[in-house]
Formats: C-alpha cells, sequence, structure tokens
C-alpha cells in the first residue's frame, strides 16, 4: 500500500519533472513556445484544464485536449475535416492546454479525486510516460482493442508504448525518429559525402568529426548537455536499453559503458559539443551555425530551418552504431487516447479508426497534418503518398518525410521507463562527471543509485 501512495503521490508532484524532456521536444517541434500559456489557451493561469462536461455533447461531437496551436492542433483539425467526408455533422472540439504536463497534471488530479467526470472524450498524452498513468490510473482510460486498426502498418517502436498489458490503448499522431542530417557543403570541405556518414561506426564518425573541426572549425555534433538525449538515442540504435526488468541498468550494462566513453571521447576530440542548456542547443549551437551535424527526433529540422542561409545545405541519413550497421532510433512524440468520460465510444473509436488509425481518411489526415503542422505520420502506408515523395528544399531537395517514416519502421522497440528522463538527467550529470575525471563505472554507479532512489526501488 505504502508503495501505491507513494507512486501516485509522485506523479501528482513531479509531473513536470518527469515530462522535462518530452516537453521539451514538443517544443521544438512546433516551432513555438508551446510551454508558455498564451491567451489562446483554454487553461488558466496555473496550468489547470477546462472542465469538459461530455454529457452535454450531442451524438456527433467529441472533445480533445492538446496544447501545440503550431503541431498537433493543425493535425488534430486535419483529422476532423477528413472525418466529415464521412460524418458531415461530425464536430471535434479542440480544448488547447498550455503545454503537455497539463494533460499529465489533469489526470493526476482527477485520479487523486477519484473523479473522472470532467476529463473529456480524448486526451492526447505524450509516449514516453502513458504506460505509468494507465497503470496507475486504470479507470481513466477506455482501450481500443477491439478497434478495426491494421496495428502492423504503423512503426512498432511506436505502438510499444501504447499496447499496455497486451491491449492497444493509444492510435498514434506524430512520429519522433531520430535524423542524422550533415552539412554537405562542410563535409565536403573536409573531403567527404554524405554516404561516409552512412553506415558507420562510432570511431569512424569521431575520425571524421576530427577532420570537420579542423577544416571548417565545425563541431559535427552538439546536444544539450543539462538533459542529454544521445545515451537513450544511441542505446536504442544497438537495439539496447539503459533498463532491464524495470530498473536501471547502466554500471554492468556494456553497451551502455561503450556509449558513455563514445560520448566523451567526441566531447574530447571536438567532435561533440555539450551546450549548457536548450536554448544554447538549439539557438546558440544549431541556430548560431556552430554546427555541421545534428542527431535528434526529427521535430529538430524546425530548429534547424530557422537558419535560412543553409536551406539545400543539408541532407539526412541513418545513425552511426557501435557495429558500423545503419541505426534506427525514436525520441519524442505523443498519441491519443479515449477517456473513460467518453460518452460516444463507437464514435470516438470510429473517428480515430478512419483518421489516424490508417482508415480511408488517413490519407487525407497525415497529408494536412504534414501541410500545416509539419507532423509526420508513424503510419507507413500513409507514408508512401505523394506528400511524402515530394522532395524538400532546405534538405537539398531530398524526399525527406519519406525517408523518416522508412526509417522508422526499422526501428527495434527496447525496454522504456516512465522514469526515462529521470535517467537522461542523471546520465548527463555523469558524463559531466566523467569529462572532470570521475572514473566511468563510478559515475555511472552513482546515476543508477539516483535513479533507483527516485523510482522507490530498494
Amino acid at each position: 500500500m505504502m508503495k501505491k501512495f507513494f507512486s501516485l503521490l509522485l506523479a501528482v508532484t513531479t509531473s513536470i519533472t518527469l515530462f522535462a524532456g518530452c516537453g521539451r521536444t514538443n517544443n521544438s517541434a512546433s516551432g513555438n513556445a508551446s510551454g508558455n500559456a498564451s491567451g489562446n489557451a483554454s487553461g488558466n493561469a496555473s496550468g489547470n484544464a477546462k472542465e469538459v462536461d461530455t454529457k452535454k455533447e450531442d451524438s456527433n461531437e467529441l472533445s480533445v485536449y492538446a496544447w501545440d496551436k503550431n503541431f498537433n492542433i493543425p493535425a488534430l483539425k486535419a483529422a476532423e475535416k477528413a472525418y466529415q467526408k464521412k460524418n458531415p455533422k461530425f464536430k471535434l472540439k479542440i480544448i488547447r492546454l498550455p503545454q503537455a504536463t497539463s494533460v499529465a497534471d489533469v489526470i493526476s488530479k482527477a485520479g487523486t479525486a477519484n473523479d473522472y467526470s470532467k476529463l473529456p472524450d480524448i486526451v492526447l498524452f505524450e509516449d514516453h510516460y502513458i504506460n505509468r498513468y494507465v497503470h496507475d490510473y486504470k479507470d481513466a482510460w477506455d482501450d481500443i482493442n477491439d478497434v478495426k486498426i491494421n496495428w502492423k502498418d504503423f512503426n512498432q517502436e511506436k505502438i510499444s508504448y501504447s499496447t499496455i498489458d497486451n491491449k492497444h490503448y493509444g492510435v498514434p499522431v506524430d512520429n519522433g525518429t531520430v535524423i542524422c542530417a550533415y552539412r554537405t557543403d562542410l563535409l565536403k570541405a573536409a573531403g567527404y559525402t554524405i554516404d561516409d556518414l552512412t553506415g558507420i561506426t562510432w570511431e569512424q564518425f569521431d575520425e571524421i568529426g576530427k577532420k570537420v573541426y579542423d577544416y571548417t572549425g565545425k563541431y559535427l555534433l552538439s546536444i544539450d548537455g543539462d538533459s542529454n538525449d544521445l545515451p537513450y538515442i544511441m542505446m536504442q540504435a544497438e537495439g539496447a536499453s539503459e533498463f532491464k526488468d524495470g530498473k536501471p541498468y547502466f554500471v554492468d550494462n556494456k553497451k551502455m559503458v561503450d556509449i558513455v566513453n563514445v560520448i566523451v571521447k567526441l566531447v574530447q576530440d571536438n567532435v561533440l559539443y555539450l551546450a549548457d542548456d536548450w536554448k544554447g542547443y538549439t539557438k546558440g549551437s544549431i541556430g548560431g551555425d556552430m554546427v555541421a551535424g545534428v542527431i535528434n527526433g526529427n521535430w529538430i529540422m524546425s530548429s534547424m530551418r530557422d537558419v535560412k542561409k543553409n536551406s539545400g545545405k543539408w541532407e539526412i541519413t541513418t545513425l552511426p552504431t557501435l557495429s558500423g550497421k545503419e541505426g534506427y532510433a525514436s525520441n519524442g512524440g505523443s498519441s491519443l487516447y479515449i477517456t473513460s468520460n467518453c460518452k460516444n465510444i463507437s464514435l470516438a473509436k470510429d473517428f480515430l479508426a478512419y483518421t489516424f488509425g490508417g482508415g480511408d481518411g488517413a490519407k487525407e489526415t497525415y497529408d494536412n497534418a504534414l501541410k500545416d503542422g509539419g507532423v509526420i505520420t508513424t503510419n507507413i502506408t500513409c507514408g508512401k503518398s505523394d506528400a511524402y515523395n515530394e522532395g524538400v528544399p532546405y534538405f537539398n531537395n531530398q524526399p525527406v518525410y519519406k525517408q523518416i517514416v522508412e526509417m522508422g519502421s526499422k526501428i527495434t522497440p527496447v525496454e522504456q521507463s516512465d522514469y526515462f528522463s529521470t535517467a537522461v538527467k542523471q546520465v548527463s550529470s555523469a558524463i559531466s562527471d566523467i569529462l572532470d575525471g570521475t572514473d566511468v563505472k563510478s559515475a555511472l554507479k552513482n546515476a543508477q543509485d539516483q535513479v533507483n532512489f527516485t523510482m522507490g526501488n530498494e
């Protein structure tokens, strides 16, 4: 009982900390600070959500929580328009909250009060954390296991987040597939092409990076050193996880140790620049034109596009790995979930299946979501449409959206944890300590202990 109480209390009081990583990624995806409440947000200044009375909705109406006016909200509007081809009377009431954490806060508070009667029909929820919220607040959700969706036509890594206890709960919206993007002009100056960065080892990446720095003065890579996503990304490209059987697995995890050693060497060789914070990463290193390469979820493309003078100079490819095989990973994303307060479940299920679920309205939904909000699908078939096959001028006319969907289909699902962002923070601190002279195993042991403490593990 005490462990359960602690878990519930922690969910209520630390949701902002838990969501630090994913909230950050979604701000980048939209190109705006969606974490800041504005006059257009339905939540009030304290971040509380607007309550919904689903009993007053008519038989053709659904309500949904979302948060990003430039990213996921345009995608929802595209779905509404597509579904109106099937049901002209359909209306989707989109209630904008200040940020991703606001949705988690609402679920936590409703669960603590054991009252879900003010939730909307559907909520958009961050992938990395849904497992914990389904387990801690079982009565908040309705599964969609009986919905006719071809789940095999989706990125299986994406589906792994929303498949809980062998039941489907969510329908994917956006795609967090990682890209490796490189400035082809800077590579050329050092004697390389994009092909030289494809299917290589991290050791080869380091050697190329040193030459790029010598010839151009640019780092081949940068990342937010305070919340370093690289260990997670690099581990997933290996088909490995930082967690094992629900617990942090750092010290005795050979691949984890090898990857941390790689990151440390990249920093020491002036190949990787560790920014002090998120602003220093996006506005400083990328926006400040300090780098010849970018590795992160594809939402990072919005930050890259802010440097308009570099249009046409970038191309994307796959991740390096320890062995040299082409690597695939994902970082960030969200899906749609039906709440237990939905009074028209059949409509909600049909709407999700018809649009984001790959039904007859999926192509229109995803094409317009891409056009209006930059949302890239994880549905393999929809990712083959004409809109996805078009060359993108900023990326030297590569069909990058098509490539991203294809790469996403090759990601190996690995063990996930609701303490993802805690691990990110602690491993980031460990890397900083190692660079300051601490032994690798000692630094990782301390990070592992800190995550175990936060999780309440004995």
